[in-house]
């Protein structure tokens, strides 16, 4: 017997960013234009050439941790359990707790441990390899952010942890998604966590040369923007609960927005380069469409990948202007100005951008542009444009090795 496909609905977000530390601050000043990146100062950069960064500021991980957990574990986990608590409160499950069975969570990391395993490998060579720490492990592997937010929630139903560079955070989220659309669970945690911020970190990046080496965190980022340099490594989580549409009504729950579509592709081009052409990401996006049951010209924004790469913005917007050319109100921009690239954790901050976008009726402006690039055929989001009521968006996210992952949003009535 066939089980009818269930809509899934989110009902909760919490995050993390550089330009906020709840979903709430996140999406007001998103939408207000504040660029959060500064000089670095968790570590001396100099040496590397790189002055600038996205890190979260004036963070107190125990407004939603406990002690034992701020001290003993690494940031990107830290990040993705306060997050998660955000969320959970958000969506009123922290005092009508779902079955543990019907809970799961799906969660992405482009690194992981990244600190961890820097500050250890440091302890190894400059001491012994016994004063490496017996949490070494289970602090730098990628999947313990889901392993915490299982053991925190006493989540029992599945536990996955996503690994697809920068579009991690955005395949877990669809794949929590198809999850619940075929009736496996009744709520999902989902969403992505990066720390990367540190010396190994921006020095492996700079060695690809895909790091601004501008020193005004005002012209650092500018995706889509002729005189763009490279991207700007940013940090933080978000977390978005993910629900039956049944189990959400049938507990009175607030819902946020409709996840409505989901595409995933693969290049199958190059290690580090997107395709020129974006044909992956065109069919990504066209997936995403499809299982939404509309048509191109129905899409009112996308919150793009646009890292302020020459490569990745030229090819996300020429994806964007083949599949929809003839959509003349659809409106384009990156919120990566503001933030910096969280690389795996990236799309779970979009996502909840982009909701809140939906909620307010207010699109985020691509900040930082003077001279939009003509090899980027998008109508980007300016001041002048940005109060726009937008029904459908999608969120993109592409990643080193080819991976492509877009999801479809839908302002909830």
């Amino acid at each position: 017997m066939l089980m009818m496909e269930q809509r899934v609905v989110v009902t909760g977000m919490g995050a993390v960013t550089p330009v906020g530390n709840s979903s709430e601050t996140f999406i007001a000043n998103i939408l207000a234009g504040q660029v959060g990146l500064a000089p670095i100062t968790k570590f001396d950069a100099q040496a590397t050439g790189i002055t600038v960064a996205g890190e979260v500021k004036n963070f107190d991980a125990m407004h939603w941790l406990s002690a034992k957990q701020a001290k003993r574990l690494d940031d990107f986990s830290i990040y993705g359990l306060y997050s998660a608590y955000e969320a959970m409160t958000q969506a009123d499950l922290m005092t009508q707790p779902v079955a543990p069975e019907r809970l799961g969570v799906i969660y992405g990391s482009g690194i992981g441990g990244l600190t961890t395993i820097e500050q250890q490998v440091i302890k190894m060579h400059d001491k012994s390899p016994k004063r490496v720490s017996p949490l070494f492990v289970p602090n730098a592997i990628i999947n313990m952010v889901a392993g915490n937010l299982s053991l925190a929630f006493n989540a029992q139903n599945t536990s996955q942890a996503v690994v697809t560079a920068c579009a991690s955070a955005t395949n877990a989220i669809g794949d929590a998604f198809e999850y619940l659309k075929q009736g496996k669970a009744d709520v999902m945690l989902t969403g992505g966590a990066e720390a990367s911020i540190n010396q190994i970190g921006i020095a492996g990046f700079a060695a690809l040369t895909a790091l601004s080496k501008a020193t005004d965190p005002q012209q650092a980022s500018l995706p889509f923007d002729a005189h763009r340099q490279g991207f700007v490594m940013g940090e933080g989580a978000a977390t978005l609960v993910l629900e039956t549409l049944t189990h959400a009504q049938a507990r009175g729950a607030n819902i946020l927005a409709e996840i409505v579509g989901y595409g995933t592709t693969s290049d199958a081009y190059h290690m580090t380069a997107p395709n020129p052409n974006g044909e992956g990401a065109q069919r990504a996006m066209a997936q995403a469409v499809a299982e939404a049951g509309l048509q191109p010209t129905e899409i009112d924004y996308i919150n793009a990948h646009g890292t302020a790469t020459a490569a990745n913005d030229s090819a996300e917007a020429q994806a964007i202007h083949n599949l929809f050319g003839a959509n003349q109100h659809l409106l384009v921009s990156s919120t990566k100005g503001m933030t910096g690239h969280l690389l795996g954790a990236a799309g779970a901050i979009e996502a909840v951008a982009t909701i809140g976008a939906l909620q307010q009726g207010k699109l985020p402006v691509n900040v930082g542009v003077t001279t939009p690039d003509p090899d980027c055929p998008v109508r980007l989001v300016t001041e002048d444009n940005a109060l726009q009521p937008a029904r459908y968006a999608l969120s993109n996210s592409f990643g080193f090795g080819g991976h492509n992952a877009v999801l479809a949003f839908k302002r909830w009535d």
